[in-house]
């Protein structure tokens, strides 16, 4: 078993050499990775291309991977205020509502790993960022859009070229000692990195799509089914042909936060998008036959409230750094949504950067180490969601059986369960492994 460390060993650490930072993109990756390096000593400015911040989206998973980093940076406990901590998971048959298995979480998870699993709305957890960023001294710029990337993606002065940028007064090209690129899964960062290696950017249509919606309690307060969901701190896995559904309580349990998966044949790659509307028909139809409690939940959502995102895979990038320019999170390793893992990884990607800086103020070989620690990691996560999705939505048959049985067998503690958010060896994988630790680790054994 990994040993748990002492959060003092990593918050008191400070920049060997403070640098300036530009970092491209406000939202949790971006913020995240401002307020860790503010937090070590730089000199940190944030660039995000929307007119405003805003607080958007829909119910994420943090597991004790990401918990014991915000914890670290002092941003836990203002979290944990706007989260849910749920007590068990339970994974469910389409039709007939049948439990297959229940995972105990609740304080049994944050006792194990040292730090708690919880589910929050994504607009709470970037609010509680964006104002930890401001109050610990990171500059926003919004309405800042980054264009352009410099060919050499190595200036050596402030007066050299790195960025450009277009705001309302025009295009403007900025520099610093390190750009690190939280854009999201549209990089344009990634796609000039991609030009000047030679490789072609590319996002794979994966064929499913994802809506996502919250039913607050107004909405559901006369349906005694929903009610008891949403009064219970549980998650509830549903399995079915073509696809599945993940829900939970959100806000105290005064929304209850709906996911919903499914195969999209003919779908076409495009931006992914985490607020673009979705047809509350498309759902109707392809859940139509689906246990009558997931009929109540699509039944309340209002039409406009449907949020679809389609599902592109992103596969591994030769590198994730060039010159002193590096990709995080979503830029770089985009993952679908079956293990949970795409919020986590991103703030494991600012907790490693930041200590990164702490070991070396060589730019370039503070980010080959953070590559180091991050890439083959990410990867594998990226990797067990895609396995882990083909297993969840199974047609009936024999193989759908043997999915079943197996998962009724982990739930008594006999073999891996072919959900891997809910297998006990990729948990201790995805959630023990403390990459701050590595980072540090990893720098000494190079030295």
């Amino acid at each position: 078993m990994e040993t748990q460390h002492d959060d003092s060993v990593f918050s008191g650490r400070r920049a060997i050499r403070p640098l300036s930072v530009i970092v491209i993109g406000g939202g949790i990756g971006g913020l995240a990775i401002g307020l860790c390096m503010r937090k070590t000593g730089h000199d940190v400015l944030i660039l995000e291309k929307r007119k405003e911040i805003t607080e958007v989206g829909a119910g994420i998973q943090l597991a004790p991977n990401a918990t014991r980093i915000l914890r670290r940076f002092g941003v836990l406990d203002e979290t944990m205020e706007h989260a849910v901590v749920l007590e068990r998971n339970s994974l469910r048959r389409w039709k007939d509502d049948e439990e297959l298995g229940s995972i105990p979480l609740g304080l049994g998870i944050e006792n194990h790993f040292g730090a708690p699993l919880a589910v929050i709305h994504r607009a709470d957890l970037q609010h509680v960022l964006l104002h930890a960023a401001i109050d610990c001294g990171c500059r926003i710029l919004e309405d800042h859009e980054v264009v352009d990337v410099d060919q050499n993606f190595l200036p050596l002065t402030m007066s050299d070229r790195r960025i450009c940028v277009r705001s309302s007064d025009g295009d403007t090209w900025m520099s610093a000692d390190v750009v690190l690129a939280a854009d999201g899964m549209n990089s344009i960062v990634r796609r000039r990195m991609a030009v000047a290696s030679g490789h072609v950017d590319q996002l794979i249509p994966h064929g499913d799509s994802a809506y996502r919606f919250v039913l607050p309690t107004e909405l559901v307060k006369h349906d005694t089914t929903v009610m008891a969901l949403l009064n219970k701190n549980q998650g509830t896995r549903y399995m079915g042909p073509g696809g599945h559904i993940m829900a939970y309580p959100l806000r105290k349990n005064t929304l209850y936060n709906v996911v919903l998966i499914r195969k999209a044949e003919g779908k076409k790659v495009g931006k992914t998008s985490w607020t673009a509307r979705g047809r509350k028909e498309e759902i109707l139809e392809h859940y139509r036959g689906w246990s009558p409690v997931v009929q109540a939940l699509i039944s309340h959502v209002p039409r406009s409230e449907v949020l679809e995102t389609p599902m592109n895979d992103m596969p591994p990038l030769p590198t994730w750094v060039k010159g002193k320019v590096a990709l995080a999170g979503d830029a770089c390793h985009y993952m679908l949504p079956y293990v949970a893992q795409g919020a986590s990884n991103a703030l494991e990607d600012a907790g490693v950067l930041a200590m990164a800086f702490t070991c070396t103020d060589q730019v370039e070989l503070a980010l080959a180490l953070y590559e180091s620690v991050r890439k083959v990691r990410s990867e594998q996560i990226q990797a067990s969601a895609t396995n882990t999705g083909n297993s969840l939505h199974l047609p009936d048959g024999e193989e759908q059986r043997r999915r079943d049985e197996a998962i009724r067998a982990a739930s008594r503690g006999m073999g891996p369960n072919p959900d891997k958010w809910n297998d006990k060896q990729s948990r201790e994988f995805m959630w023990r492994v403390d990459v701050m630790a590595e980072t540090i680790n990893q720098f000494e054994s190079w030295v």
